[in-house]
């Protein structure tokens, strides 16, 4: 298998490079230690973030504004999803679009998704909407997330400036159903994986193989976890802490590669 040796990827076909491993903010119980644990992230140059609309009804985003303040702008990557009953009517996607950025306190996201597909609104008219999104100066990049194969297709058709760059999708090394068809499909079409949950809530901390490639390298089973999601061409992960050691161990990721030996027998797992 091919392994990819960098740890800033390329977003989508942009010509842009993002940090392998960002953060999630689902499920934030504690905001300052949130804060701080982006703040870190980004000094680590873990400078991606993660957050959505609905997550805590809106207070992730304001969470991460505070830690847009504290790091600068122009130091952070920041993705935010848009729910998808909002594309029933477009005055409501501009209007919870303009809500998320007042709660980053920002005039532009760096990138905005349609969070899920639904069977009775259209992709195309997800992604038509979308572009005017993007149009209106809200987000410098679009892309999707939970989409598989036959939704990416149809959003791939739909759309006329603007390229789907990311789908954000559950991935890790005990969750590797989008292996199947959805990443290669990814791979060929130059679309960036944001994989979300990537350590399984824990589950990785205590895999008896992951614990035992680690001590070959002397690495935790949290690193080989998301070292072997980001040997793959094209993906990125987005785990979620509010820890600032866990960030630091997040960041011992970085750096080296598996051996193609060691993924392949991760692969079994």
């Amino acid at each position: 298998m091919f392994i990819d040796p960098n740890d800033r990827k390329d977003l989508g076909k942009t010509g842009e490079k993002v940090s392998a491993i960002g953060l999630g903010t689902w499920n934030i119980r504690d905001g300052d230690r949130m804060v701080e644990a982006i703040v870190k992230a980004v000094e680590l140059g873990l400078d991606m973030v993660d957050t959505a609309e609905m997550y805590g009804g809106g207070s992730a985003e304001e969470v991460v504004g505070r830690a847009v303040k504290k790091v600068g702008r122009d130091n952070i990557f920041i993705t935010t999803k848009i729910m998808p009953d909002r594309f029933r009517d477009e005055y409501m996607v501009f209007k919870a679009v303009e809500a998320s950025l007042k709660r980053l306190g920002v005039k532009e996201a760096d990138l905005i998704l349609v969070h899920w597909p639904v069977e009775d609104i259209p992709v195309s008219r997800m992604m038509h909407i979308m572009e005017r999104v993007a149009d209106k100066g809200y987000t410098r990049y679009i892309g999707v997330s939970n989409f598989g194969v036959r939704h990416l297709e149809e959003a791939l058709e739909s759309l006329s400036k603007y390229d789907v760059v990311v789908n954000q999708v559950r991935y890790s090394v005990l969750d590797r159903s989008i292996e199947d068809e959805v990443l290669p499909y990814m791979i060929r079409n130059s679309i960036t994986v944001q994989a979300y949950t990537p350590l399984e809530r824990g589950m990785v901390v205590k895999n008896r193989k992951l614990v035992e490639v680690g001590r070959k390298y002397g690495k935790t089973s949290v690193q080989v976890a998301l070292n072997y999601l980001i040997s793959h061409q094209y993906v990125t992960a987005i785990p979620k802490t509010e820890k600032v050691d866990r960030v630091v161990e997040f960041s011992g990721a970085l750096g080296w590669r598996l051996s193609e030996e060691d993924l392949m027998e991760l692969k079994k797992l």
